[in-house]
Order: structure tokens, then C-alpha cells, then sequence
């Protein structure tokens, strides 16, 4: 065997030169420990919101809205929460209910119903109100009151909820519009009320006085602040101008833009106890599906982190027909088929509404309250046949929210076509007699929400007109951006 090579003898280590001074590139060190005490800062954050809220769960009162549902439509991208608010009050106290004029019995129906849509990529928040008197056909189903077995039939679509309750609500909003919701929300007048409050309270602003009756609701022009009683007050009014549901709808489209402006800018997002505090007021009285928990009022809380009210976008199913008369129903809303159906493919397809083509036509003369929410019952005043017939046409045409079935006048010899108006409702007869050339304002107290246009041998045409303010109109989209204070 080759012999061993014998191991050649450790050489000594260099001596150890003094350490160079580092170079500093970048930040200064300040400036890195600033960084990692924000990081860690920012992790326990993350960590403390989830423990906060981890615990809340148990305060939702749970319901299964997708219980046994079959032949649903396809899921598309994003996330959609059903929002309906219902008339429930049973913890408002007595003097609450006198102050804020919440007295009579519960309809147990839907009040407001909504689609939230939140995109993909969490950046845009995109919300549909679905009109209470929306002409709809129910799926089969079990009445929850009776028990009795129901085939499909006409109804308006906040009765799906007296009948069937969550679930028939969820399934009747998938058929008409393919829509696959993901969540369900239902916020009752405590819960709304609570939110509100423990935020603070809202901005909003209005250019008109505001007055309803039947709320209680008072606010002269200019910026007001609005708790909780209050603000359910702006919500609920339908009686402040002949506009009624869709003008309400257009207010609580509104209310949404600066809630979501408060809550962006407030740093409640930022701040995981009053995230937890925010949360406990309004899960102590609403009604989710068994989906909606911790995970995803987390993810709505960092989504909403970078929202800003130009995130989100409103707008109101396209209406087809707004005095579509059906038998043991009365007047319902039916949808345009058509643009319903574009504006539903964009909720589903995860794209911004306005590229739905939903914005409302530039031409037209520019009046203070849009023809969709303004209410007329036309009466042909002379002896000239089908003239009632001819004018309520032109008017529908253009908008208006006529009765489609004119009558004729006490008197037959009028001569110059009167638009008669409750004083209440001054600006929308303005706008209306704008879309009458020529015609008459004659103010009639008691007359109501509904405007009588008579017919005399002056009329010639309806001047076609449109609302001067954005929101307005009968499905036009805007941002939160456009609808808060300036």
C-alpha cells in the first residue's frame, strides 16, 4: 500500500484586522428601526382586530338563507351581500319611538333592499337598490305564516320576505336578476340607529329643505350632522316631494356614500377596539347567514381600509314601467328587461356599472326633480277624444310616473292645460309644467303626492326634460364622490 501522506502543518491565522465601519446606503438606521417598530406594530394590530373580533361571532343571530336551494346561477367574481333593512323595532324604546315617529305595528317585510357588490380586488364597492315595489314572481315555496304550499306568482318584491322570509327573499332576487348571492345581511331600525351612533354620526348635506310628515324628519338646506334617530328618519322619509321610493332610494344611496366616508376617514378601520366597537353595535341586532363571520368582517375591514368614497358607485335597477298594474297587487315598478339585464351581466362579470350604459340621456331641459320620480294622474279637460290618452303617452314617454289610465275633467272647456299641485310638492310641479309649454301651475292644498295634469286646447307637445343633479334619474350611476358635500 502507497504510504500515508503526512497532514502539512497548520498555518498560522492572520491577526484580526480592526472591523471597517459599515457603509450606510438607503435609510439611516433611525429611519429601519421607525420601519420594523411600525411592522411590529401593524402585526400585533392584525392580530389584536382578529382577537376582538373572534369573539363577536356568537352575538350574530344566525338564519340560512341558502338552505336546500337548488339551480342557482353560476358564481361570478367578487362578493355579493344581499342588504335588506326591515321595519323591526322592538328594542326602540317608547320615547324613541315617539320622537322618531316609529309607532304602528311591524310590516315584517323588507323596507330596503340592496346588492353589494365588492370587486375582486377589494378596491370598489359597487351598490344596486332594488325598488320595494318591484314587480316580481316568486319560485315555489312554503309560506312560513300559513304553511301552505305555493306555486310561482306575482307579488312586490318586499312581501318575498313576510311570506318566506330570508330564503325566499335570496331566491326571488337570483331569479329575476342571475345574481348568485354570497352573504346575506339583515339590519333591523336598533341596528342601523346603533351604527350610526357609535361612529359618531354622518354628514350629509342637502340644497332643499327636507320635511316629511309622516317621519318626523325636518332639515333646512344646508350641512347637517345626523345620530343615529335622525338619520333613520332620512332613510325611511318617502314623502318629501312627489319623488317617493325613488327618491328615498336615491337619500339612502347618499347616506351609504357618506357612511362610507365617515367610516374611511374616521380611522375606525385603522383602530382594531373601535373596529370591535363599531362591529358589537351593529352584530348585537342584525340577522347574517352562517358564512358571515370573523374571517370576512376582517376582510371587509382592510377592503374598506383603502376605499374612499370615490370607490364606490350607486346606482337603481333600470324601471320599465313605473305604474305596471297588476291584478290583487295594485301599481308595481316592472324592470326594463333589457337594461336590467345589462347592469346585472356587469355585477357578475365584476365590472364597473357605468360600464353598464346606465347613465341617463344628456338631452332634455334641466329641471330641479327628475320626471322618473315625479307621480301625475292627467285628465283631458276638453271635448277633443283620446287628447287624456295622447298627453298621459307623451308624458310616460318622457319619464313622468303617470297612472297610464287618464280620466276626463269636471269641466270640458279648458283652455290652457293646468298642471294642479299640493304646495308640498312646489318643485316637482315646476318641473313638470317646464315639460308642459305654456301650461298653468294652480296650487291645491291636500291634493297630495300625486300631480293632476288637465289637459286644454292649448296643449301641443311635452318638452323633454332631465334632472340637473347627477344622482338624480331614473337609473343613473354615480359615484360616492358625486352625491356627498362639496
Amino acid at each position: 500500500m502507497p504510504p500515508t501522506p503526512s497532514r502539512s502543518p497548520r498555518r498560522p491565522r492572520p491577526a484580526r484586522r480592526p472591523p471597517r465601519r459599515p457603509v450606510r446606503r438607503g435609510r439611516p438606521r433611525w429611519a429601519m428601526r421607525a420601519t420594523t417598530t411600525l411592522s411590529v406594530v401593524l402585526l400585533a394590530a392584525a392580530g389584536i382586530g382578529h382577537s376582538v373580533v373572534a369573539g363577536l361571532d356568537a352575538e350574530i343571530t344566525r338564519v340560512d338563507p341558502f338552505k336546500d336551494m337548488k339551480n342557482r346561477p353560476r358564481a361570478g367574481h367578487g362578493m355579493n351581500v344581499l342588504l335588506v333593512g326591515t321595519d323591526g323595532r322592538d328594542d326602540i324604546t317608547e320615547a324613541e319611538r315617539r320622537r322618531y315617529r316609529l309607532g304602528g305595528a311591524p310590516c315584517h317585510c323588507t323596507d330596503t333592499i340592496m346588492i353589494v357588490h365588492i370587486s375582486d380586488d377589494r378596491e370598489r364597492a359597487s351598490v344596486v337598490s332594488l325598488p320595494r315595489d318591484s314587480y316580481a314572481e316568486t319560485p315555489p315555496h312554503t309560506d312560513q305564516v300559513t304553511g301552505k304550499e305555493h306555486s310561482g306568482h306575482p307579488i312586490r318584491i318586499n312581501s318575498a320576505y313576510a311570506e318566506g322570509g330570508p330564503q325566499l327573499t335570496v331566491r326571488t332576487v337570483e331569479n329575476m336578476t342571475h345574481v348568485k348571492i354570497d352573504h346575506y345581511l339583515e339590519v333591523d331600525f336598533t341596528s342601523f340607529m346603533k351604527t350610526v351612533d357609535v361612529l359618531g354620526g354622518v354628514k350629509i348635506c342637502t340644497a332643499e329643505p327636507l320635511k316629511d310628515a309622516y317621519t318626523g324628519l325636518d332639515l333646512a338646506p344646508g350641512a347637517h350632522t345626523l345620530k343615529g334617530g335622525q338619520a333613520l328618519q332620512y332613510v325611511r322619509s318617502r314623502h318629501t316631494d312627489a319623488s317617493s321610493d325613488l327618491g328615498r332610494m336615491k337619500r339612502q344611496q347618499r347616506f351609504l356614500a357618506a357612511l362610507v366616508d365617515r367610516a374611511t376617514s374616521s380611522g375606525v378601520l385603522l383602530n382594531p377596539l373601535r373596529f370591535r366597537d363599531v362591529t358589537r353595535a351593529v352584530l348585537g341586532s342584525v340577522r347574517a347567514d352562517r358564512g358571515f363571520g370573523t374571517d370576512e368582517l376582517l376582510d371587509l375591514g382592510r377592503a374598506m381600509r383603502t376605499f374612499s368614497p370615490s370607490s364606490s358607485e350607486f346606482t337603481t335597477v333600470p324601471i320599465g314601467r313605473m305604474s305596471y298594474v297588476v291584478k290583487g297587487l295594485g301599481s308595481t315598478l316592472k324592470w326594463d328587461p333589457v337594461k336590467a339585464q345589462r347592469l346585472f351581466r356587469a355585477l357578475r362579470d365584476d365590472e364597473p356599472l357605468a360600464t353598464a350604459g346606465a347613465r341617463p340621456r344628456g338631452d332634455g331641459t334641466r329641471v330641479d326633480v327628475a320626471p322618473q320620480q315625479i307621480h301625475v294622474q292627467v285628465e283631458n279637460g276638453t271635448r277633443t277624444a283620446g287628447l287624456g290618452k295622447r298627453v298621459d303617452a307623451a308624458l310616460a314617454a318622457t319619464g313622468f310616473r303617470t297612472t297610464r289610465q287618464p280620466v276626463s275633467a269636471a269641466d270640458p272647456s279648458t283652455r290652457r292645460t293646468v298642471v294642479a299641485y299640493d304646495p308640498r310638492w312646489d318643485r316637482s310641479a315646476k318641473s313638470l309644467a317646464t315639460a308642459l309649454p305654456g301650461s298653468e301651475l294652480r296650487a291645491v292644498k291636500g291634493l297630495g303626492s300625486t300631480l293632476k295634469v288637465i289637459a286644454g286646447t292649448d296643449f301641443h307637445k311635452v318638452r323633454r326634460v332631465r334632472a340637473a343633479q347627477v344622482e338624480q334619474g331614473e337609473s343613473g350611476v354615480v359615484r360616492g364622490d358625486e352625491v356627498g358635500c362639496s
